[in-house]
């Protein structure tokens, strides 16, 4: 069965060219004139590689490359970026946005045939089994927990967002720390699989399988399903497999209808991968200055990276009580960004809920924290899509 790819391209007569000069190569070719019919024909069609222009009307090719990269079916497809625009910082934009090749309009065939070849045996060499099952099977929603810098409490309400998740929608709901060599739930829970990311890191990509996740995933008392790091310093080189932890979350996105994932703090080269992925992002800060200014560089960045603003939601963590700390709307008035939960301060909880091996949600159920981390979880279940129907 001939490749197929798919031409997005606002320029028909390039359309029309490119396309014949493909097709007599043997390749069967798909077109669309604008981003959005090429997303639509994306998914639909599932190609071996796009051929995208820059610059088109109302969404550009830029746009089009990061809602590509950031869903879990079309992530792996190659983009050979296509384009009249040749100065180095449009170049850089490009592979920023999720561009495997560049090539600058008007290009002679042949070179164009060269690169597509090449881009399509790279792509076989490094094909990874398909994450989906039947083609009507819909990935789950992704959560990711971040903080701008370490000591927020981002774990903590990763761990207790998860299980209110659990209690509230009665459904399977995994939660998994993409922090190796970092990991804390193993003790605080007493987990029985304490290197299951280290074990699936170490595993060639290519064989990570849903079942082979399947097999490292902790079942806790909960309720959760956890896939957790190892608390061993040594594992934290294992943070640049990151084609590792796109097959992972690829994989994850199946298994459950909501996955929660620890992304620890900062911005590394997994997150600058990884977040577009995911459907929505939880940004952890405390009530005082310092935190509140790199909470405000974060945001930034991940709008940099292509996450949407309205995926970015942020959790103010009243983890102490003092009288230093900035009120809601100090701390809305300092970020410049609105403010979707908070958590007040539950020190005893939290050290009970450890003793207990469980999340502060379960041990005490009816207590404000509880209220509050259930809150969060009916604001995600509101809006995250329904499922469809048969």
């Amino acid at each position: 069965m001939p490749e197929k790819i798919l031409i997005v391209d606002d320029d028909l007569d390039t359309l029309r060219l490119v396309g014949m000069m493909l097709q007599k190569q043997g390749y069967q070719i798909v077109a669309a004139s604008n981003g959005q019919q090429g997303l639509d024909l994306a998914l639909a069609e599932i190609p071996s590689l796009i051929l995208l222009d820059v610059m088109m009307p109302q969404m550009d090719g830029y746009e089009v490359a990061r809602h590509l990269r950031g869903n879990p079916k079309t992530v792996d497809i190659p983009i050979l970026m296509f384009t009249a625009k040749s100065q180095l910082d449009d170049k850089v934009t490009g592979f920023e946005a999720g561009a495997d090749d560049y090539l600058t309009k008007p290009t002679h065939p042949t070179e164009l045939q060269a690169h597509v070849k090449a881009l399509l045996a790279r792509s076989s060499k490094n094909k990874l089994n398909p994450p989906t099952g039947p083609a009507s099977e819909e990935p789950g929603y992704l959560i990711g927990v971040i903080t701008a810098r370490g000591g927020l409490g981002g774990t903590t309400v990763a761990l207790n967002l998860a299980s209110s998740l659990e209690r509230t929608l009665k459904t399977e709901i995994i939660l998994s720390d993409f922090r190796p060599g970092q990991g804390t739930l193993v003790d605080d829970l007493n987990l029985i699989k304490p290197k299951g990311l280290t074990e699936l890191l170490n595993t060639p990509a290519k064989e990570i399988t849903r079942d082979i996740i399947k097999e490292k995933i902790s079942n806790h008392a909960s309720g959760l399903k956890i896939l957790c790091a190892s608390a061993q310093p040594s594992d934290g080189i294992l943070q640049e497999n990151i084609q590792h932890f796109e097959v992972i979350l690829s994989r994850l996105s199946f298994m459950a209808k909501f996955v929660v994932i620890d992304l620890g703090c900062g911005i590394t080269s997994l997150i600058q991968k990884l977040a577009p992925t995911f459907n929505e992002i939880i940004v952890v800060t405390e009530p005082f200055p310092n935190p509140i200014v790199h909470t405000r560089a974060l945001i930034d960045d991940l709008h940099k990276l292509g996450v949407e603003k309205a995926k970015i939601h942020v959790a103010v963590n009243y983890r102490i009580r003092s009288e230093s700390q900035l009120s809601v709307p100090q701390v809305q008035e300092k970020l410049k960004y609105p403010i979707d939960s908070t958590f007040t301060p539950a020190p005893e909880l939290l050290l009970q809920a450890i003793r207990m091996q469980n999340t502060a949600v379960i041990v005490q159920q009816e207590s404000l924290t509880t209220q509050q981390y259930t809150g969060l979880a009916n604001k995600i279940a509101s809006r995250a899509p329904k499922p469809k129907t048969a």
